[in-house]
């Protein structure tokens, strides 16, 4: 596997990767769908297909210390090296693509790179969403030191959400209690938004989860040795 900053390994890698990453994204997607269903009977199993707030602090007064710990933790962090490796492979190259691509993203991510290299180290730290992970790699960041935030970080929103738990134990159990007597109607309804999220990810056009699954076919297509390294491609718009 290529470990050089800007040059992508060879298709079937990066594939594996996207492939990866795209398994992430369905697990959290099952994670909503089974939210009702799972909230108090398998907490544990919830927050390991989607590790969002909303579930870690509905699920941790049913588990404990240890389960919670370990099981968020490595669910939280599993994608994020994924993402490292794509914006650390086509640096400039994934986010100019993913400006031009991401219906979600794309109308943000050239105006806010500048921001995110004078801030990237307390957005990693607070919130290693997929971009943020991407963009830390395309822009400079060390893997060392993204290890490090994003480990921190992680392990604080955990001790955070834990505490948040305990305080609030009483309020979060009846929310509990009322998903699980409402648990048709919420799975029903959970169904109709996850069946609108795969439509819009998965069949129309534009989204982000089709642009990351041409990235590496774009990129490679659209590039040749020359233009390997970091510096070698700069978009017009940083003129």
């Amino acid at each position: 596997m290529a470990f050089t900053r800007g040059q992508p390994p060879p298709k079937p890698i990066v594939r594996i990767i996207i492939g990866l990453v795209i398994l992430s994204q369905g697990a959290a997607l099952f994670g909503d769908l089974v939210l009702a269903e799972f909230v108090d009977s398998r907490p544990g199993l919830l927050i390991a297909l989607n590790p969002r707030n909303r579930n870690l602090t509905l699920a941790t007064n049913q588990l404990d210390a240890v389960t919670f710990y370990v099981v968020g933790f490595c669910r939280l962090v599993a994608s994020d090296p994924l993402y490292f490796l794509l914006g650390y492979w086509y640096g400039e190259r994934a986010i100019a693509w993913t400006e031009r691509r991401s219906r979600t993203y794309g109308p943000l991510i050239r105006d806010g790179e500048q921001m995110f290299r004078r801030a990237s180290y307390p957005l990693i730290f607070m919130m290693p969403n997929n971009i943020i992970c991407a963009m830390s790699a395309a822009t400079g960041v060390s893997l060392p030191i993204f290890i490090a935030l994003n480990v921190s970080g992680t392990v604080t929103r955990l001790i955070i959400i834990r505490q948040v738990g305990e305080v609030f134990a009483s309020p979060l159990q009846r929310v509990v209690d009322f998903i699980a007597e409402y648990r048709v109607p919420i799975l029903i309804l959970s169904a109709v938004l996850v069946a609108w999220t795969v439509y819009n990810e998965f069949f129309a056009g534009g989204s982000e989860t089709r642009s990351l699954m041409e990235l590496g076919n774009e990129t490679e297509e659209s590039t040749g040795p020359a233009q390997a390294s970091d510096g070698d491609e700069r978009p017009a718009s940083e003129s």
